[in-house]
């Protein structure tokens, strides 16, 4: 078996017997006009050791020789077709790893949140209060406490089960999966929206697409595809998250890839000892100047919260 050595394009390439081709890329290393073996890598380089002779360029290899060469050779391929997936590999693993990390810094591993809310219309403006609490990735109580009208309004989130609870009925609805997109008490957010739900994170593939500059310093933009098979609205997001974690901006796309709403992070202050989006604003982009804003007023984070306050029993009869 021969093997041949030729350059191009910043490429040794090298050829065996004519059969196959493997490039190496020689941009760090030093050519002049003549190929050299020190150019080749050293599994390669061994190998030719190993031959009666080389003359210019041209290693004949002993009989003995040729099924290592080419068994060593060919894993020498699949290991460099290998390692090129490395990086994307990584990279999806560490737009993941922001994504928890941006959930965490949001929610912690309990908190208890006082938010109070804007909802502007052509009509006139909407202001509410509510507070909330979550433990852990899975459990979410969201409670309106003002005005007096909507107070007591409430919606529990417990893995993937969701009620809602309405005073003026006094009956508790558990709401079906399809429901959790829709608008809540006519805002532009939906219920997993206020409920800080992470689903995202499980039910879409992320890519990085690259950094950008925001207020207050750099921050990741993540691509977000939903995985197949897995019932999800968009068909698309993607978020915007400051190199601190704090999210920034979310864009969310339908299924045929037209951008539908966009929450964006107005102001950000410390509470609780960390970088929090403190102020948020949603807003549609089939009804320009309509907007949904929320302003954080007080937060706790990592505080004991009682396991009666994620029970139905709880959501009607309110004990927090």
């Amino acid at each position: 078996m021969a093997i041949c050595l030729r350059r191009t394009h910043g490429m040794l390439v090298a050829s065996f017997d004519g059969w196959f081709e493997i490039p190496w890329r020689t941009n760090q290393m030093h050519l002049d006009n003549r190929t050299t073996r020190s150019e080749l890598p050293f599994v390669v380089r061994v190998l030719i050791g190993q031959s009666c002779k080389t003359t210019n360029g041209l290693a004949m290899l002993q009989e003995p020789f040729r099924r290592s060469v080419l068994a060593m050779l060919l894993g020498t391929t699949v290991a460099l077709s290998a390692g090129a997936l490395v990086p994307n590999m990584a990279a999806a693993q560490d737009a993941r790893s922001i994504l928890r990390a941006t959930f965490d810094n949001w929610r912690a591993d309990s908190s208890h949140v006082t938010t109070s809310m804007t909802i502007n219309r052509a009509s006139g403006t909407r202001n509410l209060t509510m507070k909330s609490w979550t433990q852990g990735e899975k459990k979410a109580l969201v409670r309106f406490t003002a005005p007096a009208r909507d107070a007591g309004n409430a919606t529990l989130q417990v893995g993937n089960s969701t009620h809602v609870f309405n005073p003026k009925l006094n009956q508790v609805i558990k709401l079906p999966a399809s429901a959790m997109s829709r608008s809540w008490m006519g805002s532009d957010f939906s219920y997993d929206d206020l409920a800080r739900s992470d689903k995202v994170i499980d039910d879409y593939t992320h890519t990085l697409r690259g950094m950008v500059n925001v207020a207050g310093g750099r921050a990741h933009v993540i691509e977000s595809v939903p995985k197949r098979g897995v019932p999800v609205v968009w068909g698309k997001q993607v978020l915007t998250i400051r190199t601190d974690g704090v999210l920034m901006e979310v864009e969310y796309y339908d299924q045929v890839g037209k951008r539908v709403r966009v929450m964006t992070t107005d102001r950000v202050g410390r509470i609780g000892g960390r970088p929090y989006p403190v102020v948020m604003t949603m807003r549609t982009d089939a009804k320009p100047g309509q907007f949904t804003r929320l302003t954080t007023e007080s937060a706790e984070f990592d505080i004991p919260i009682p396991s009666y306050l994620f029970t139905r029993s709880n959501l009607q009869n309110p004990r927090d």
